[in-house]
């Protein structure tokens, strides 16, 4: 079996086959063709993603029962409130498919400015007289774009989100790009144990 993680960087898809011209996986890796990506992150979304060809890792990463956590880093913009961090932390309601979903309690923390993480290729825009905010936000659940929609719902519109950890990995001195090879030890140390 192999396994990979990867630094996903902006604007690639989390697949292998390009869509409407898009960056995809097959475009930055060079790895056997048949592994997949478990999980996806959005296009416009970036960092750590396992590519396998480990069919039983997929149940055991995805399925909601085993609670699986992902830590973001997210960049909004304004100035975050206690308010919202409070809100979040409880939960929100979201659209996931045209339904109304409340989402689990999450742990959140505000990020120093100073946060070290690559420079973004294009960069985002830039405003003078409107600050942003770096947040880490931990889940036990990944629905569509669910993060996004989350500050969103408390005033806080998202300019970059990165999954900065995935079980006990992290993008530390990782770049966009990047991609290590994992054994099977690895894989049940880093995410199941």
């Amino acid at each position: 079996m192999d396994y990979f993680l990867i630094y996903k960087p902006f604007q690639v898809l989390s697949q292998f086959t390009s869509t409407e011209g898009k960056l995809c996986l097959k475009d930055i890796l060079h790895v056997p063709t048949d592994v997949y990506p478990v999980g996806r992150l959005d296009y416009d979304s970036e960092g750590l993603l396992l590519i396998t060809n480990d069919k039983s890792i997929n149940q055991q990463l995805l399925n909601p029962i085993f609670a699986h956590q992902r830590t973001y880093w997210v960049q909004v913009e304004g100035a975050i409130t206690n308010e919202a961090l409070a809100q979040l932390t409880k939960g929100v309601s979201i659209n996931v498919d045209g339904k109304i979903y409340q989402t689990k309690s999450a742990t959140l923390a505000q990020l120093p400015d100073s946060i070290a993480v690559p420079d973004r290729n294009p960069p985002i825009r830039f405003r003078k007289n409107i600050p942003t905010s770096w947040v880490s936000i931990q889940l036990t659940e990944g629905k569509n774009r669910q993060v996004r929609k989350m500050f969103a719902q408390v005033g806080f519109p998202v300019l970059r989100l990165i999954r900065a950890k995935l079980g006990k990995y992290s993008i530390q001195e990782m770049q966009p790009g990047d991609c290590l090879s994992l054994t099977a030890a690895e894989v049940q140390e880093g995410f199941f144990r």
